[in-house]
């Protein structure tokens, strides 16, 4: 088995989730990463074993890289998607893709050209509890589709929360992408914002959607960084579908670990098992067999077209037609 060859583009807290799914992969190596911050890439490449990049370009030149995990803020994710595409290496890159509409299309013509592979990383899709339930809806298992909740009750601390965007496009992102393969497409949307305790991150903290499905069911979506949810049955990261015949759940709170984990105050297993899920995905089965990625560019607008949807609603004050 030829080995490929992954070079990583940022060496931030995520980077430490790739990095151990990639040198726990057989046939998969790290090969190096670059970093804005010198200092820190260099720190974490003693920490993965591999070598470090002066530069992006040394990095996306370098004949020894198969792939790149572009792992930076998400205003740089474009212009690296096309150049990394030029230079013909495949992509994973991280959520959200891109910043805009135009910039996920102008990534799609990149790939396009050059019959690169490009998967956007969607983690919680990867997940065989969300595997397992979109096989059941397909299969006919729960009938008709009902309804489908999508809820996320994570305290951040505010000093943390002002390096993120929003709610709506830091969570709703994930919650668009998962509604997307398991219910489908928007026909209509409702969305309000809220910030709790604005003094720090002006940024909503709170946020809820309502949709109306093409296939008639309902949605909620709903995320939170204002508040952690200890009530019995605890709504911390919870998916539920409902059906005709049947229904579905998903928690978090099934496999946690009590020590802190980035922005969490425990460890949600699935959470860190989810990213390792999506890159071993993309390296054994995209790259290695040739199967398409389970998200994919035009996904990605679909869901930057349903985050700008909520935009709308919360600004205008409207229900947005999709």
């Amino acid at each position: 088995m030829n080995t490929i060859r992954i070079g990583l583009l940022g060496a931030g807290d995520v980077a430490d989730l790739h990095a151990e799914a990639v040198n726990g992969l057989y046939g998969a190596e790290l090969k190096g990463l670059w970093n804005r911050t010198a200092e820190k890439g260099r720190a974490k490449a003693a920490k993965y074993g591999c070598k470090t990049y002066e530069s992006e370009d040394d990095l996306f030149n370098d004949p020894e890289i198969d792939a790149v995990f572009i792992l930076t803020n998400m205003e740089t994710h474009c212009e690296y998607t096309i150049r990394a595409a030029k230079a013909g290496k495949h992509v994973l890159v991280e959520k959200p893709a891109a910043s805009n509409i135009e910039e996920l299309k102008k990534m799609q013509d990149a790939v396009s050209e050059t019959g690169i592979k490009c998967m956007p990383v969607h983690n919680y899709i990867y997940e065989n509890g969300i595997k397992r339930t979109h096989s059941m809806i397909r299969n006919g298992q729960l009938g008709e589709i009902t309804q489908f909740y999508m809820l996320y009750n994570i305290q951040h601390a505010e000093e943390i929360r002002a390096k993120y965007p929003g709610v709506i496009r830091q969570i709703l992102t994930h919650h668009s992408y998962t509604m997307l393969y398991l219910a489908g497409r928007p026909k209509s949307i409702s969305c309000f914002k809220s910030t709790i305790n604005g003094t720090i991150a002006p940024q909503e903290n709170v946020a809820m959607a309502n949709m109306k499905m093409e296939n008639g069911a309902l949605s909620h979506l709903s995320a939170s960084f204002a508040n952690d949810d200890h009530s019995g049955d605890p709504w911390t990261c919870a998916i539920k579908v409902i059906g005709t015949k049947g229904s579905t759940r998903y928690s978090y709170r099934d496999w946690v670990i009590n020590e802190r984990n980035g922005a969490h105050s425990q460890t949600y297993h699935c959470y860190p098992e989810s990213i390792k899920n999506t890159a071993t995905h993309f390296i054994d089965n995209v790259l290695r067999h040739g199967e398409e990625p389970l998200s994919s560019l035009e996904d990605a607008i679909t869901c930057q077209r349903i985050i700008e949807a909520c935009e709308q609603s919360v600004e205008e004050g409207i229900h947005v037609n999709f």
